[in-house]
């Protein structure tokens, strides 16, 4: 783990890019670019399509270390280059932003009103990867969707079954158990919630770090304890599906909570915009996300 970057991590200001779109999410994250699926024929022309859509935002001016603190990246995305540099490099080195890796491989089928994640394969190999490619941390998604103490209990004992392997593989996890925003018990399953993760936090060791990517609650304020929490790096909000106004004014309300958006981030940005289109719509999502965030 490099202090520099844990520090930058704990205590700088800004938010995360969430770039991690991966196979099942992709065409979308593209039709939402303006590209689609008629353009490519085959998943190599796809991926080769998303990682000019991500490089075109990594290196953008807007794309500026003073308002983003790190970037999640898919994993053929740590496999690529940006001018000639391995992703992950190109953001520490070129940016001064942390590199993160999504290591999750989708959700399991719904069960007790949860979604677990599928089994991760090679995960020991793909943290060994992550470590070479000089990633800080990575991140796995699990889904929320009903108030089952049954369901919540099992998310969050994967959740962290797995952020202990990766903590010993010298990275740092963010946990990521999103609450659907369209639950209509979202309220009870986020306190439901709360107190799973809570439990998880007090059995850590004094030098095992975490960090909590959390829908924004419906209560203001509700997850001030897991900030405050000295095993918690950050946490940190996902959009959700909120559009990037209404997440950002939601994020206000909640003290010590920054932004980790995707859609919210590049909803704004078109493949047939000129380069000073497109940096000026990335500037103006990038700003008013990080106001939001301090």
């Amino acid at each position: 783990m490099q202090q520099q970057q844990f520090e930058k991590m704990k205590n700088g200001k800004g938010f995360i890019a969430a770039l991690d779109q991966s196979g099942g999410s992709t065409p979308k994250a593209l039709a939402a670019y303006g590209i689609s699926e008629d353009a490519y024929s085959n998943k190599d022309e796809m991926f080769d399509l998303v990682h000019e859509m991500r490089t075109r935002i990594i290196t953008s001016p807007a794309f500026d270390s003073n308002y983003i603190l790190g970037a999640i990246l898919f994993e053929q995305t740590m496999d690529r280059k940006i001018e000639g540099m391995y992703t992950g490099d190109y953001l520490a080195e070129k940016k001064g932003i942390v590199p993160f890796l999504k290591v999750d491989e989708g959700l399991a089928e719904e069960a007790n009103g949860v979604q677990l994640m599928k089994p991760i394969t090679d995960l020991d190999e793909t943290l060994k990867r992550a470590n070479e490619r000089h990633i800080f941390g990575t991140k796995m998604r699990s889904v929320i969707k009903e108030a089952n103490a049954k369901g919540i209990k099992a998310v969050v004992d994967q959740q962290f079954e797995i952020g202990k392997q990766i903590i010993a593989a010298g990275l740092v996890p963010i946990i990521e158990p999103e609450v659907d925003i369209n639950s209509p018990e979202k309220e009870k399953c986020e306190e439901m919630l709360k107190a799973e993760i809570g439990k998880h936090l007090n059995h850590l060791a004094k030098d095992e770090y975490v960090m909590l990517k959390l829908t924004i609650p419906t209560v203001p304020n509700l997850y001030k304890e897991l900030i405050d929490h000295p095993n918690v790096v950050r946490v940190v909000a996902l959009s959700g599906g909120y559009s990037r106004d209404e997440a950002n004014a939601k994020l206000k309300e909640n003290e010590g909570l920054i932004a980790s958006f995707s859609r919210a981030l590049s909803q704004d940005l078109n493949v047939n915009q000129t380069d000073e289109e497109f940096n000026q719509a990335l500037q103006q999502a990038v700003k008013s996300i990080y106001e939001a965030s301090i």
